[in-house]
């Protein structure tokens, strides 16, 4: 049966960014996982360079990347900007969620075509994997510190490869939250001849 374009237009409006504070214990099993994971596998890609890549943590290795995290923002941070509250949300936000996909790309190599590009076919992957969550009731938040875009040996990244954040997931228990945009017709311009 063919999607409509209500409900096409339902998820994507309500799409919203869910933030680990709410998440509550109850696992995201495997497969619901890999299947994020293969919508996001069907975004746009110019040249099929499918620069896409995802390290995905769960169990012990949450904690391992909070460790990590909030051993950054200590070891980074000048003392007077330092933040017990962020400090415990960086160390906490992993083990709250089920998983964590660290967001990467692999840059084209031959440098085909603009690394803007390939940027933008990460987003484009990332969004599916929103769009995906929205739809299985699980809350996701794409969030961007900068100890994990500078985490390429804590990761493990490559030759070409860097992290563009990281993706929380889980299940949550917040109501519907109405969402908030301005008017398009203020965001639009047509040209007609």
């Amino acid at each position: 049966m063919p999607i409509t374009p209500e409900q096409t237009g339902r998820l994507i409006r309500e799409r919203r960014a869910v933030f680990p504070n709410t998440f509550i214990d109850k696992p995201i099993p495997d497969e619901i996982i890999w299947d994020i994971l293969e919508n996001a596998n069907w975004a746009p890609t110019h040249k099929r360079t499918e620069p896409w890549r995802f390290i995905v943590f769960r169990g012990k290795a949450l904690e391992r990347l909070g460790q990590y995290l909030a051993a950054w923002y200590q070891a980074n941070t000048p003392p007077e900007l330092f933040s017990d509250k962020k400090y415990a949300k960086t160390l906490n936000n992993p083990v709250r969620s089920s998983c964590v996909i660290a967001i990467c790309m692999q840059r084209d190599l031959e440098e085909r075509l603009p690394e803007w590009e390939e940027m933008a076919a990460v987003s484009c992957a990332v969004q599916n994997m929103w769009l995906s969550c929205t739809a299985y009731g699980i809350g996701s938040y794409w969030s961007t510190p900068r100890s994990i875009l500078e985490a390429g040996e804590f990761l493990g990244l490559g030759p070409g490869e860097r992290c563009l954040g990281l993706f929380y997931m889980g299940y949550h228990d917040m109501p519907e939250l109405p969402g908030k945009r301005g008017n398009i017709r203020e965001k639009v311009r047509w040209i007609l001849e």
